[in-house]
């Protein structure tokens, strides 16, 4: 991958020298890099807001009320998993849920290293390894934070994308839930 972006790279860079626009292009590389920093540090700061809600919401019980609600689903969705993964499975769609990607990838690391100790074929990913994949990378987000943290940072309205990502998410899901189904039936 690091050959093919050198490659890109190098190639705008000898077709801005030929077209004679290497002072824009230029311009346009500083221009991007200074948005990027400013568009980092705004969700940094949104970052560090929802993963401090995270934290309250652990102290107070809410994450513990979550994990109890989505608990019958995880059964269903993990029927043989065991109690250790099932807690890191909650965690995981318990902050993808409230839109904290980043916090949920180490659960779902933890959630995969407790399915491959009991995966009987480890050259390939068991059917709970494949559907927490699915539903990790298709979680449905009652707050999606980056979404809006980029409205914002752009200047548009943070909130008005929220429903539409809602149904996206549940269709998202439903297709992606069936899709690992209908795969390992075949198997």
């Amino acid at each position: 991958m690091n050959y093919i972006w050198c490659a890109m790279i190098g190639a705008s860079l000898i077709f801005a020298a030929v077209n004679g626009t290497a002072a824009q292009t230029a311009a346009a590389i500083a221009e991007g890099a200074a948005a990027g920093v400013k568009t980092v540090i705004s969700f940094a700061g949104i970052m560090c807001f929802w993963c401090g809600i995270m934290r309250i919401m652990e102290g107070c019980g809410a994450v513990s009320l979550l994990k109890k609600i989505i608990g019958p689903v995880t059964a269903r969705l993990f029927p043989d998993a065991d109690g250790e993964a099932r807690s890191h499975i909650a965690m995981n769609l318990t902050a993808n849920v409230l839109g904290m990607g980043n916090a949920a990838t180490p659960a779902g690391i933890k959630a995969m290293a407790a399915f491959d100790r009991v995966n009987a074929d480890p050259a390939r990913a068991s059917e709970m390894m494949a559907m927490l994949v699915v539903l990790n990378t298709t979680s449905f987000q009652l707050v999606p934070t980056t979404i809006m943290s980029m409205r914002a940072a752009a200047g548009g309205n943070p909130s008005s994308v929220v429903v539409p990502i809602w149904i996206a998410s549940a269709c998202s899901i439903a297709a992606a839930v069936t899709a690992v189904r209908l795969a390992y039936r075949k198997r």
